[in-house]
């Protein structure tokens, strides 16, 4: 089944989107991989993308990258294209991009220079290390420290520090060559208190061994802090300066996913129009009852609807950064929100024309359903994007 590219004539791209996007539904068509075991499957899906070159939009040209800045618009129309073929090819090229993401915005040249080639080469599997048992939505109520292990210089940083506690729902957690993790610094200051450092998952300290089974198979772990030393090399951006490096690295991609959840609903929706048109019911073919064609036209402007807040947000991202970073926190909590709910009512949708079919296991709509439930969670639940929207408006 192979995806419309009418998308691609809206001016929100340029040619450079316009070349990559029909490219990448070739390939993507093209590729079988056994996603049987979520682990396995995703190790291959960073091999393949790595080795064709689209992990490359990763990270910025200076390290191997195909742009020269990480573009939005072009994560988006990845995401959206993998998507449509295999959730788990979204979710093991999203994963590069997020896990390495505040090393291209805030490290420093040394630290780019490991990490960042390898993430584009897939090389290196890459996680984001912010969730707690009691911290998702609310990060300043995190409790992993990062103690100075010695006494403090001048402008408040140490030697070494040792990481203690615990990190939940990470992707790639188990799997991952490196975590960007995020530990208070500082325990009285909220989200003030917080400093990112890269740990290398061979670290002595760190237990990654307990996967997180869930309803939509994929790489996910709970990572436990014993003692696990880093050293200040390790320090990922400013010292107490982790929460504003976490919240600008997932304002780059939440509106890639809001490109998923579109991919998602895109493949239900032409899921649901495969199936209306051969399917026979009273002498005639579901296609052809009015009630079958007003429910495939809500789906298509569902669809539509959250397509149009997607790539605005991204390209509001990438003209932006052009201007010197402007940020866009409120369009794409409106793209994410809008891509995610949408997507869950045309899945559902495409799920019920199917009938039974729709629940039986191995369809694709069946495995669609459960893949988008956990797109309205991750990187911020819907609810949170309201708070971030009507805040927006209020400020206005």
């Amino acid at each position: 089944m192979r995806p419309s590219l009418a998308h691609l004539g809206l001016p929100f791209f340029d040619d450079a989107h316009r070349a990559m996007a029909p490219q990448l539904v070739d390939w993507a068509q093209a590729q079988q991989v056994d996603e049987r075991d979520d682990r396995a499957a995703c190790r291959e899906w960073v091999r393949k993308l790595g080795d064709a070159g689209w992990l490359r939009y990763c990270v910025p040209a200076a390290f191997g990258g195909a742009l020269p800045r990480l573009d939005s618009r072009a994560l988006v129309l990845l995401r959206e294209t993998l998507a449509f073929h295999s959730p788990l090819a979204d979710f093991a090229l999203a994963m590069q991009g997020l896990g390495s993401g505040a090393i291209t915005l805030a490290g420093t040249p040394e630290q780019q220079a490991r990490y960042l080639g390898a993430v584009a080469r897939g090389d290196r599997i890459a996680a984001f290390a912010l969730s707690e048992p009691d911290a998702g939505s609310d990060a300043g109520a995190m409790k992993m420290i990062a103690k100075g292990d010695q006494e403090a210089r001048a402008d408040g940083t140490f030697d070494t520090y040792s990481l203690e506690g615990t990190k939940t729902w990470i992707s790639n957690g188990g799997i991952a060559d490196f975590y960007c993790v995020f530990a208070k610094t500082d325990a009285q200051a909220g989200t003030r208190g917080i400093t990112a450092f890269i740990v290398d998952a061979d670290a002595a300290g760190l237990d990654s061994s307990e996967h997180i089974e869930v309803m939509a198979p994929h790489p996910l772990a709970t990572l436990r802090f014993a003692g696990c030393e880093v050293t200040d090399a390790a320090r990922l951006g400013p010292l107490n300066g982790g929460f504003k490096l976490a919240m600008q690295t997932l304002d780059i991609f939440r509106a890639s996913v809001a490109g998923a959840a579109l991919g998602f609903a895109r493949r239900a929706l032409a899921e649901a129009v495969a199936h209306a048109r051969q399917r026979r019911m009273f002498g005639q073919t579901l296609a052809d009852f009015q009630l079958t064609q007003a429910r495939l036209g809500e789906m298509a402007a569902l669809v539509d609807a959250a397509a149009l807040l997607t790539y605005r947000a991204a390209w509001l991202r990438d003209e932006g950064e052009k201007r010197g970073g402007v940020r866009v926190t409120a369009e794409a909590a409106m793209a994410k929100m809008t891509a995610t709910e949408n997507a869950q009512r045309v899945i559902d949708m495409a799920l019920q024309m199917h009938g039974g079919l729709g629940v039986k296991v191995g369809t694709r709509v069946e495995s669609l359903y459960r893949d988008i439930r956990s797109l309205r969670i991750y990187e911020g639940a819907t609810e949170v994007q309201q708070l971030i929207i009507g805040k927006s408006v209020l400020q206005e």
